[in-house]
């Protein structure tokens, strides 16, 4: 009874119009998650870029101190050597071609994020309808395709995100989970605004991030005051 009123007292502080600092803001979404599980925090930017345009499209990885609080399967295409290297560094799947054909035949995908060596993507590079729609297609420029599985592998595992924006121009992208402190899921957000205003394509005009919301899995979003999530960046620096 009391976290519902604890729950029901900051919903009547909460404004929906107005800005928050970003650890304000964190803080809010804390205090308003009401779920029985442990909910995801997750952050979303609205950005200034024309999504139907290759070169201005934002996509990479980031490394949060802090983790997202999610265990994540992860399978790894890879063959000869690198099959004991997957192994050893975490991974929860490791094929090769036989692995790609048995996904090709019906196989389900259970796992959250697919790591593949260059030389795997002729059989891996098949599965492109049944791995892209998913987001679960292995690519250079999220970290996924690499000669160093074993690295990737641990890294992903240790909370390493991959990121893109959808045909809006949004990017969403978790921070962890509302049983983190606040300062942890700050420094999280902190780590991922850093990535994101620094991965700025050169041929975007204008104002680059024009909103930033915060929410729990179950909770309403939070604006973040740009300027002020701008100056914590700086201040990384």
């Amino acid at each position: 009874m009391a976290k519902n009123k604890n729950t029901a007292a900051a919903k009547r502080q909460y404004d929906k119009a107005s800005l928050y600092s970003s650890t304000d803001a964190v803080a809010l979404v804390r205090s308003m998650a009401f779920a029985k599980f442990d909910e995801s925090v997750d952050l979303v930017f609205n950005l200034g870029i024309d999504a139907r345009k290759a070169d201005q499209l934002v996509r990479g990885t980031v490394s949060l101190p802090h983790g997202t609080g999610k265990e994540i399967r992860i399978v790894a295409f890879v063959s000869g050597n690198d099959v004991a290297e997957a192994e050893e560094a975490g991974a929860d799947i490791v094929g090769g071609k036989e692995l790609a054909e048995e996904i090709s035949g019906g196989r389900a995908l259970d796992f959250d994020l697919a790591i593949a060596a260059p030389d795997m993507m002729s059989h891996v590079g098949k599965l492109g309808s049944i791995l892209g729609p998913r987001g679960l297609m292995p690519n250079p420029k999220s970290g996924t395709v690499t000669k160093d599985v074993g690295k990737a592998i641990k890294e992903f595992k240790a909370g390493r995100v991959e990121y893109r924006n959808d045909r809006y121009g949004n990017v969403h992208i978790p921070i962890g989970k509302v049983s983190f402190e606040t300062d942890q899921l700050s420094d999280n957000l902190a780590a991922i605004a850093d990535e994101i205003i620094r991965s700025r394509p050169p041929a975007a005009k204008g104002r680059f991030v024009h909103k930033v919301t915060v929410s729990s899995t179950m909770g309403p979003g939070v604006n973040i005051d740009v300027s002020n999530l701008e100056d914590v960046v700086k201040a990384l620096h």
